[in-house]
């Protein structure tokens, strides 16, 4: 039957247990694919406990249950979870692994379904359970999903062909560089599962997952240069059968397993981080070799090639406009009062789609007013929705998905009239300065972006503050917002990405914050393209960072005497370069309001 209420769904998943024979089980946010965004008929730990995030899990035991996010999260999870049934726990610093260690019963069944988790997660939480005699049992059926009534269905939508005046690369090409690297592994194929390596390896996009232009589907290449594309008979149109050509052999998406069993004997390289337990598991049961060697789609989808970088430019352009004319609507609505935080997002979606260009959001809109700024990852909707006040900060992160390019920025913005308090203007004027210092940056090749996060905190450092999440994230060619393999971060628990050497055509954000629990939030972000940098004598190569957001960032909440004179140089050039790109796409009253907007400081 279907369940009304989160304590009802506990009550019915911990009563699934005993007829499973489990004495607890782990639910993720993810999908068959480790994708971090996923489709409706995947969001179990949001339909049992009522989380929203993006990044979380819960441990469910018969007596106890546990959530555990990571920083972004721990104001959202404890608006959002009901702490009379789960205890909050923080990642790093806590983990599934660990909380079982100490509170599962000895001798414990504890369920997982290995279609949710890689195969690195399981040996270690099996590890910790083996301690006190506990088991990690592999599920033949996912609990949840035994007591979701009306979980939807896996999209049907079709796959479409991705245009090589966007691609850049014909599929056929990115194939063979692929076959050359299984020859250069002696490997007889290659496991492709993530959602955006199979949509730029074969230059196809969907509409399964919100937000992210990707199809379901899993791919194999194969040492002759052939591929089998895993995907739903009804997904494919007659279109997508003539892109692919006569190279790509296309079976259902339920038939990948068999497939696997079919390696017999066979060298075939998996992806550890980007592939499900299960896909290890088959792969073993077949008798092949597994080479754990990471998905060779993932560095050249990273580094953009030249006509990625243009689309790119074109959609920064292009969404750059849409914001500012929300950003100059905002300016004279916001302080009468008669706006929300959904009144305020549905308007900015409203720009963007009057671009008729663009094709979905890249994220929900985080659209935070006053103290709802403060939640890293916050979601508005009609149980939270706030009024956006007079005289308060409004922060709004927000991106579209668009065929030439996704985009991804961050402003913060004072509600007039009154000037803001000098706390605030000294917060943001420190974000400011750290994001100013990331985008001044003249590094060596080979530095990892681990090796620059402390710029952009160290001017709140020294005011004895900080934030908790990353400063930097890559961003894909319509494609994921959140793309790896780069990553700005401090390099701590492991996290993926902050050893990889930042290289030339790779996209990053560079959004430094700082965020007042209960009051505001800031944060300042724009995506930043690599490039090299030809410096006189230089001994060895050297990147920077070329911005490619440009909407202006608001004058009335800096303190110009916290700004040293390079600083300030900084932010007039980049005001003007927002002024020469946004100046032809703007009209009217648009045109003046940038005009007044990133005015010299």
């Amino acid at each position: 039957m279907l369940m009304n209420t989160h304590e009802a769904r506990l009550k019915a998943l911990r009563d699934r247990l005993t007829v499973q024979d489990l004495d607890g089980f782990v639910v993720p946010i993810c999908d068959e694919h480790m994708s971090e965004y996923v489709g409706a008929y995947a969001q179990r730990l949001k339909w049992l406990t009522g989380f929203a995030g993006s990044a979380g899990s819960a441990v469910v035991l018969r007596d106890c249950a546990a959530m555990f996010v990571d920083g972004r999260y721990t104001l959202q999870v404890r608006d959002q979870v009901d702490a009379r049934f789960y205890a909050f726990e923080q990642v790093p610093q806590a983990s599934p692994a660990a909380w079982l260690a100490t509170h599962a019963p000895d001798g414990a069944r504890i369920g997982y379904d290995a279609w949710l988790h890689t195969r690195a997660w399981a040996e270690a939480t099996a590890r910790a359970l083996a301690a006190s005699g506990g088991t990690l049992v592999a599920v033949d059926a996912n609990p949840v999903d035994a007591i979701w009534a009306d979980q939807p269905a896996p999209s049907a939508a079709p796959a479409v062909p991705h245009a090589i005046e966007h691609a850049g690369l014909d599929h056929h090409t990115k194939l063979a560089a692929v076959t050359r690297w299984l020859a250069q592994q002696d490997s007889d194929a290659v496991v492709i599962a993530a959602l955006d390596s199979v949509a730029w390896l074969f230059n196809l996009r969907g509409s399964d997952v919100a937000c992210t232009p990707v199809a379901l589907a899993y791919a194999l290449v194969h040492a002759d240069g052939t591929a089998d594309l895993f995907i739903a008979p009804e997904k494919v149109t007659p279109d997508l059968v003539a892109h692919l050509g006569a190279g790509v052999r296309l079976a259902p998406r339920d038939g990948f397993v068999a497939a696997l069993h079919a390696l017999a004997d066979k060298r075939v390289a998996v992806d550890p981080e980007r592939s499900v337990a299960a896909i290890f598991q088959a792969l073993d049961a077949a008798g092949a070799t597994i080479l754990p060697l990471t998905d060779p789609v993932i560095l050249p989808k990273a580094v953009k090639n030249p006509v990625e970088i243009a689309g790119h430019r074109a959609a920064q352009a292009r969404d750059g406009a849409a914001v500012a004319r929300f950003l100059h609507w905002l300016e004279q609505a916001g302080p009468q009062g008669t706006q929300t935080e959904l009144s305020a997002s549905d308007r900015l979606e409203g720009e963007r789609r009057a671009t008729n260009a663009l094709i979905d959001l890249s994220f929900d809109t985080i659209s935070g007013a006053g103290p709802n700024g403060a939640i890293v990852h916050y979601k508005a909707d009609e149980t939270t929705n706030r009024a956006i006040a007079a005289n308060s900060v409004y922060l709004v992160d927000s991106g579209g998905q668009y065929r030439d390019g996704t985009t991804d920025i961050t402003r913060t913005v004072w509600i007039g009239p009154d000037a803001p308090p000098a706390e605030v203007r000294d917060r943001f004027t420190r974000v400011l300065k750290g994001h100013i210092a990331l985008a001044r940056a003249v590094f060596p090749a080979g530095t990892v972006g681990a090796q620059l996060d402390v710029l952009a905190r160290q001017f709140l450092w020294a005011a004895g503050c900080d934030y908790a999440h990353g400063t930097g994230h890559g961003v894909g060619s319509f494609l994921s917002v959140h793309e790896g393999p780069q990553r700005i971060a401090k390099a701590q628990g492991g996290q993926a990405g902050t050893a990889q050497a930042l290289l030339a055509g790779m996209i990053v954000s560079n959004e430094p914050g700082y965020y007042r629990a209960g009051a505001y939030g800031i944060r300042i972000e724009n995506l930043v393209l690599v490039e090299p940098r030809a410096i006189d004598g230089a001994e060895g190569e050297y990147l920077g960072f070329a911005t490619l957001t440009h909407v202006p960032i608001d004058r009335r909440l800096i303190d110009p005497a916290l700004l040293d004179a390079g600083e300030r140089a900084w932010l007039d050039a980049y005001h003007a370069d927002v002024r020469a790109i946004l100046m032809p796409l703007l009209g009217g009253d648009d045109r003046a309001w940038l005009e007044a907007a990133t005015a010299p400081l």
